[in-house]
């Protein structure tokens, strides 16, 4: 025990000190026993402490601030079912290479295997979905553990880390001497490379000679807040980009190298193609989508990824930021005019983005009711400002708004990235509005994504977060409806997925928000400008067309 007359520290004013060191200004959390002593840290230390009514809210949220905010996010649950419930979250977030902390409490040390409450081997069952999980084994050490997992989120490409703090742990005191608090800023080296020099110099001499270049920024791109480097890369050299997950807003719609609905008509097209910050996953048909004549540059910020499904002409690793400035630089001193004589391969892109455009016209203005998706979507669109951040949560509503949703500003777009995880709306609504309260925020959910976190809703009222909600509702889960038709018939189409006609926007004004009811096309757009004069989180139910599919759904592999 330590002595009464020295200076003494408990493990929860230990963690929150090692919070604060990092930046971290507010924790996500459902309390419980185990953890209590943090919060009272984090009172102290001036950390907000925001509850929520459920841990894969708490974890979703601690996800979206990373986005947001280039800091990483940080939940803090119970042991037991607070951490298991906390799972999906950190799994989305590994997939989706988000820096954030998930802290999870634990039994005793003096219980160790004895069946105390809500013991589980934690740490066993996060090691596949981080980047590091471990125990705090002492007092002492709570603070130095807190910044080692913090450290080893930026260890390549972002991640998530897990810690569990045994309750006597956390709860003990020792002398504040003996314990290791790291100074901020002093315990974590800079990871931004700009990769191999020579392969620069490569890349530039490609792009200097192409003739049919395309480039795709990926998520990557905004994770190193390259929206800079990647405009000038563009611009400098003419080269027609393509955004998706979180790079899509690099560049803003209406500029000439602004490029969506012709991405396939390019890709197979193409003698340079850049993959910035992608891996070659679902979305990309695992490389197979790329001209196999095209010359193929793959930049990223894991090893790991690099050439990964496909073979690549050239790799780099490095930091998409860096990388793309320094091939500007090592580009525009030998353009010799090259830039200037893509205008052909642009008008032909533009041409394709037209008639994809013009195809799908008569639906996006559809005065039809129960109302097309795609004039659900197009009204969305037509509602953002510069000012918008759009978050995506569903399947088949949200395939639909990929397509003609675009974001005017970089940062300004969510949706759960690779893991597909539904029900991560409304937290990232939460982390985005108290991220950036200068900002509009608009969701759109599918009615069953929404259901699966939608209670929480209830803590945008508490904390008076208002935000323009609307739920395509269809009743239901049409995305594996379509598959299970495709398949099996119309006789077997509607097993396990159909849901029942929620009226959303009564269930928003139940819970202290603005809702109202949508049938008609033409009231979509007055709904979303009283929704937003409201003040108040909103939901907007609109009843969408169930027989209408987006063709990313359709043509999914996975139901051929």
């Amino acid at each position: 025990m330590p002595d009464d007359t020295q200076d003494v520290i408990s493990g929860g004013h230990l963690v929150a000190k090692a919070l604060k060191a990092e930046g971290v200004d507010r924790i996500y959390t459902l309390c419980g026993g185990h953890i209590i002593d943090i919060y009272d840290g984090c009172v102290d230390e001036g950390i907000e402490v925001v509850d929520v009514r459920h841990e894969q809210v708490a974890a979703h949220a601690a996800d979206g601030y990373a986005r947001i905010t280039g800091k990483p996010g940080c939940a803090v649950v119970t042991a037991g079912p607070g951490t298991t419930d906390a799972v999906t979250g950190v799994a989305n977030a590994f997939r989706a290479e988000s820096p954030m902390l998930l802290i999870g409490g634990q039994g005793a040390l003096t219980q160790h295997k004895m069946g105390s409450l809500q013991d589980l081997p934690h740490v066993d069952m996060m090691t596949p979905i981080t980047k590091f999980a471990a125990a705090v084994p002492d007092t002492a050490r709570a603070a130095d553990m807190v910044s080692m997992a913090f450290r080893e989120c930026y260890h390549g490409a972002p991640g998530p880390s897990f810690l569990e703090i045994p309750r006597d742990v956390l709860d003990a005191k020792v002398p504040t001497a003996k314990a290791r608090v790291p100074r901020p800023g002093a315990y974590r080296a800079s990871t931004r490379s700009a990769g191999d020099p020579e392969a620069i110099e490569k890349l530039a001499d490609l792009l200097v000679h192409a003739e049919k270049p395309a480039i795709l920024l990926g998520s990557q791109v905004w994770t190193t807040r390259g929206t800079e480097a990647a405009i000038e890369l563009v611009r400098t050299l003419n080269i027609p980009a393509y955004m998706n997950g979180a790079g899509r807003g690099t560049l803003p719609p209406g500029d000439q190298h602004h490029f969506q609905l012709s991405r396939r008509y390019a890709f197979s097209g193409a003698d340079v193609i850049v993959i910035v910050g992608t891996p070659f996953d679902f979305r990309m048909g695992y490389g197979k989508r790329l001209s196999p004549d095209a010359t193929v540059v793959q930049i990223d910020l894991d090893y790991r990824t690099v050439g990964k499904n496909r073979d690549i002409d050239l790799g780099i690793v490095g930091d998409a930021a860096l990388v793309l400035k320094a091939v500007t630089e090592a580009a525009s001193g030998r353009l010799n005019g090259g830039a200037s004589k893509r205008k052909e391969w642009l008008d032909e892109l533009r041409s394709a983005e037209q008639t994809a455009i013009e195809k799908r016209l008569p639906q996006l203005r559809s005065d039809a009711s129960p109302i097309h998706p795609y004039r659900l979507v197009s009204e969305i669109n037509d509602f953002l400002t510069e000012d918008s951040i759009y978050i995506g949560d569903g399947g088949d509503i949200v395939t639909f708004s990929g397509q003609v949703v675009q974001p005017k500003s970089p940062g300004h777009w969510m949706d759960p990235g690779p893991l597909g995880t539904l029900g991560v709306g409304v937290p990232f609504v939460l982390a985005a509005k108290q991220a950036r309260p200068d900002k509009e925020v608009v969701a759109l959910f599918g009615d069953g994504a929404f259901s699966l976190t939608g209670w929480d809703f209830e803590t945008l009222v508490r904390y008076n977060l208002p935000f323009v909600g609307i739920v395509g509702n269809n009743s239901s889960m049409n995305q594996i409806r379509y598959g299970q038709k495709a398949k099996y018939g119309e006789a077997r189409e509607r097993v396990g997925n159909t849901l029942g006609d929620v009226h959303y926007d009564k269930f928003a004004q139940m819970l202290g928000g603005y809702g109202e009811e949508v049938r008609d096309p033409a009231d979509i757009g007055p709904a979303l400008r009283r929704a937003r004069e409201s003040g108040k989180p909103s939901l907007i139910n609109v009843w969408v067309d169930p027989d209408a599919y987006a063709p990313g759904t359709m043509n999914q592999t996975m139901y051929k």
